[in-house]
């Protein structure tokens, strides 16, 4: 039987509630300091998170809700500007990153899982100068260097729902799906987590709740702590909450 060597984590939505309070936030900000009208409203940005991709989520919006947008002359072209806009959006996000705490229970089990020998990584379409800062601000300066692997952003050729990102992780930590378990909270990333061939366990938010996780080993409504239980959503998870313990005797079950 294979045993459980590496675990490895979404970010957004994930480890941290971002999305709705950090990235949303900081996307307004940036259509502001253009002198534009734009604001995602929560309703609005929960469609808009089916695009993976701060600048894909961008360019997808303004060819749906303004097709005949023309970007400021300074721009040669909408890609230009787009990736201008994403880039001010970042600077606004760092500066918002300290007040959004991790989830229940991340915090806990990433330290139960350093300290028994298991391998972190991370994957996610977020840009790394968005991750690095929430793990510095929430985890220490010392925080990144937690995770062996932090594969994030454009560093692959597609993003989430193809599986690109997670082969990457793969192919850096030099394991076989079968040594590794992810964590995700979208059906985009439990799809790309699953053609990798890669169990995974997903902690839904308000923004994936009714999503389709018919594919994840389990479904919880988040990583819990001995006092703040999670609720087991769907799968064989016997536990309160997600420990390095209760994730190995769901693995046996699972292999």
């Amino acid at each position: 039987m294979s045993s459980l060597r590496a675990l490895i984590f979404d970010v957004d939505g994930t480890l941290a509630e971002t999305e709705r309070d950090g990235h949303r936030v900081a996307f307004n900000q940036a259509f502001t300091a253009a002198g534009l009208d734009w604001c995602w409203s929560t309703d609005h940005y929960s469609q808009l998170l089916m695009i993976s991709g701060g600048k894909e989520r961008i360019g997808y919006f303004i060819r749906q809700s303004h097709p005949d947008f023309t970007p400021p002359a300074k721009f040669q072209e909408l890609t230009e500007f787009i990736a201008s806009l994403h880039r001010a959006k970042s600077e606004f996000y760092r500066q918002a990153i300290a007040t959004i705490p991790l989830r229940p229970g991340v915090h806990r089990l990433l330290k139960e899982a350093k300290a028994a020998g298991l391998r972190l990584a991370i994957a996610t379409t977020s840009h790394l100068h968005s991750v690095i800062p929430l793990l510095e601000a929430r985890l220490g300066p010392e925080g990144p260097g937690w995770f062996e692997v932090i594969a994030a952003g454009d560093i692959v050729p597609h993003k989430k729902p193809a599986p690109d990102i997670y082969d990457y992780v793969l192919a850096k930590l030099q394991l076989p799906p079968e040594n590794c378990l992810v964590f995700e909270d979208t059906h985009h990333g439990l799809m790309a987590a699953t053609q990798a061939n890669l169990k995974t366990i997903v902690t839904v938010n308000e923004y994936t709740q009714d999503q389709d996780f018919s594919e994840a080993r389990a479904v919880v409504s988040h990583l819990g702590e001995p006092d703040q239980p999670c609720t087991v959503i769907a799968g064989k998870l016997q536990a309160d909450y997600l420990s390095v313990s209760a994730l190995q005797q769901l693995w046996s079950l699972e292999n």
